[in-house]
């Protein structure tokens, strides 16, 4: 009988390593027990492409999830990084990383550097990237999803949010939430997002998206919430009333503070009834006197 090809040769199961001319090198000899008489060897397929994709790892970590994925040939296209190189530290190293080229034999404090150069550059980018036609459609599709979260005032009836920054220039301000419906700006409810610089999204995103896709602009929010007493509507004029007060304070607080102290009318009148109430508690020592005397002819009978 001819014996098998090499390359069908069968293993035997044992604790020894088999041969490096039949075993693929990702076989590893460490063996996992079923019982205590067999033992397998434990297949490690090599990394897919997802894996080694540096994009991909970053936008599936926990926290990343608003951004979305930028396509390579966005990235290497040097006139899209226009003026990124003198806000970016290891700028070249950074892009080598984000776009998988990066061999750079460097020590862990090095790494940790580029890493997070990497992860500014990709966010600057994608300020960019988002306002694009490609851009736009992968975040309007994660915006459809709910993927950055509901609005949570209750008249809003879950609207889904948009992530916004309220400047274009990095370590200003965090990212909030933009909620079309209401149009009012909320922070995120997770601290990992809460951490995200709002220019990675740029001032003019939601405007832009809602300008390309003016069918995905909800009705306004007609419903407001009434303060009711025991089933009773609050007077207008009365909560109109204290809107006044508290702003007639804010603006005196805010003139105090400018070295300025400028008077209202109604403090001109309170003021003056102050005064009024002070002359009516004064008297007069003699006054006084002849009082005294003619009650006490009063009292004599005189």
């Amino acid at each position: 009988m001819e014996s098998a090809p090499s390359s069908q040769v069968k293993l035997e199961l044992s604790d020894t390593a088999p041969p490096s001319t039949v075993a693929p090198p990702y076989f590893k000899t460490d063996p996992v027990s079923r019982s205590y008489r067999l033992r397998y060897p434990i297949y490690l397929p090599p990394l897919s492409d997802d894996e080694a994709n540096w994009r991909i790892q970053f936008i599936s970590s926990r926290g990343n999830e608003y951004f979305c994925e930028i396509d390579e040939e966005y990235l290497t296209d040097r006139f899209n990084l226009t003026g990124l190189n003198t806000e970016v530290p290891y700028y070249q190293y950074a892009l080598d990383l984000v776009t998988d080229v990066f061999d750079l034999d460097a020590d862990d404090d090095l790494r940790e550097q580029i890493e997070k150069s990497a992860r500014h550059l990709y966010g600057l980018v994608h300020a960019r990237y988002i306002v694009t036609t490609r851009g736009l459609a992968k975040m309007v599709d994660k915006y459809k999803k709910g993927d950055f979260g509901k609005c949570p005032r209750v008249m809003c009836e879950g609207q889904p949010l948009l992530p916004m920054g309220q400047h274009d220039i990095p370590n200003m301000s965090t990212v909030r939430l933009y909620c079309p419906k209401c149009e009012d700006l909320y922070n995120p409810k997770s601290s990992r997002h809460a951490s995200i610089d709002g220019a990675y999204f740029g001032a003019s995103f939601p405007s832009m998206l809602f300008q390309v896709y003016p069918g995905l602009v909800p009705e306004k929010s007609v419903g407001r919430y009434e303060p009711r007493i025991y089933g009773f509507r609050v007077h207008a004029a009365a909560a109109l009333a204290r809107w006044q007060d508290q702003y007639r304070e804010d603006m005196k607080a805010r003139l105090r503070d400018a070295g300025m102290e400028v008077k209202y009318a109604e403090d001109d009148e309170v003021e003056e009834e102050e005064e009024d109430d002070d002359e009516d508690q004064t008297f007069d020592p003699k006054e006084r006197v002849v009082g005294d005397a003619a009650s006490g002819r009063m009292e004599l009978g005189v």
